[in-house]
């Protein structure tokens, strides 16, 4: 029996009774609203976390990355979407290969990209099945909903192409700062999206889906009657953003990084866990208010204030009640970049190490050049 206070720190711990609990969760709450959940993997970039998620209930993946894609058609995942357009020829290149193991679901919001993947599948003779990205309100991918019909009349005219859905990302909420706004702009996206299908229908185009997916907004949009694929990533660990925005409590969070106190002076502990572990973000698009880099587990009288690249500062009123030596856990803001920092994950079960589960998705992890 090894315990998780006997490992070597910094160590990043997933607690799997609570992973467990939240992709059981979140697919329930998809089969009785009659949805389908396509988990994003960029959150645990993990063969292994996306292979529980399939045995779930989940029909298909969102992937942020080729190499996800790859990994998850070589475990024999069989519908894949990829979240945003890619324009050079050697990614294009594993596209075209990839659509014809599984399928594939290539996302374009640009004329150009439709002349691209038109002539790049052409050529090969062979057809690419298309999702339209929508704005939602983030401002980043995405035609606006009043575009809409132009772009999808220009994907069906286009005999190698076929247009399969329309899908958006409202990260727009990662930038509120309570549940209240989350709803707020929550719904906001979801009318857009509402517009954009009709917009596009009035055309007499018939849409198979209509995906989208936030954690935050989780609640709303797997009750939407617009929605038909909701594609949350988050929800796997959680992490101290979802906390704050009211879509997690400390106990549905599964991923945590563990430290050791080093050094402490006047009202600061040191520990030996810093950017390189936690990171220094503040989530993809600014959480309002967010003042720490994570939440120490059990100690909410503790702010960490500063990091550098291997070694926190943490801010205490009485730190005579802290020990050189003392270990911390520690739940990150943003769970998907910290999970992106280490190769190997320690799953456990009530403090008593169960497995290790591998980062086997990491990005930039192959050779460049064979």
């Amino acid at each position: 029996m090894f315990r998780i206070e006997d490992l070597e720190t910094p160590s990043f711990l997933l607690d799997l009774i609570i992973l467990e609990k939240n992709i059981h969760t979140y697919q329930k709450a998809c089969d009785d609203n009659k949805k389908e959940l396509w988990p994003m993997t960029k959150t645990h970039k993990s063969s292994h976390i996306a292979m529980m998620q399939s045995k779930a209930g989940a029909k298909g993946f969102l992937v942020g990355t080729i190499d996800e894609a790859e990994i998850l058609a070589d475990i024999g995942i069989v519908n894949i979407m990829l979240a945003y357009p890619y324009t050079d020829l050697q990614n294009l290149g594993r596209i075209a290969g990839l659509s014809e193991r599984v399928n594939l679901y290539c996302a374009v919001d640009h004329t150009d990209h439709i002349t691209l993947y038109s002539d790049f599948f052409g050529e090969r003779n062979h057809i690419c099945k298309i999702i339209l990205l929508i704005d939602s309100g983030l401002g980043r991918f995405g035609v606006l909903p009043v575009e809409a019909a132009k772009f999808a009349l220009d994907v069906t005219n286009n005999e190698n192409l076929e247009l399969h859905g329309i899908a958006t990302h409202s990260g727009q909420v990662y930038g509120c700062s309570d549940k209240e706004e989350v709803n707020k702009q929550g719904q906001s996206g979801l009318d857009k999206m509402e517009l954009a299908k009709k917009n596009i229908e009035k055309e007499g185009i018939q849409l198979k889906f209509v995906a989208c997916g936030t954690t935050p907004a989780f609640d709303l949009e797997v009750n939407h009657n617009v929605i038909d694929i909701v594609r949350p990533g988050n929800y796997v660990f959680h992490d101290n953003i979802q906390i704050i925005l009211g879509s997690a409590t400390e106990k549905d969070c599964a991923f945590t990084v563990q430290c050791t106190i080093i050094s402490k002076h006047g009202n600061h502990l040191l520990i030996n866990c810093g950017s390189k572990c936690l990171g220094l973000d503040k989530g993809a698009h600014g959480v309002s208010g967010l003042d720490t880099y994570g939440l120490v587990i059990g100690h909410p009288e503790l702010k960490i204030v500063s990091l550098s690249e291997e070694v926190g500062k943490i801010y205490v009123d009485k730190p005579e009640h802290y020990t050189i030596g003392d270990k911390l856990q520690i739940i990150p803001n943003h769970s998907c970049s910290s999970a992106s920092m280490t190769s190997y994950l320690t799953g456990h079960r009530a403090g008593i190490v169960d497995r290790i589960i591998e980062i086997d998705m990491r990005p930039n992890s192959k050779k460049p050049i064979s």
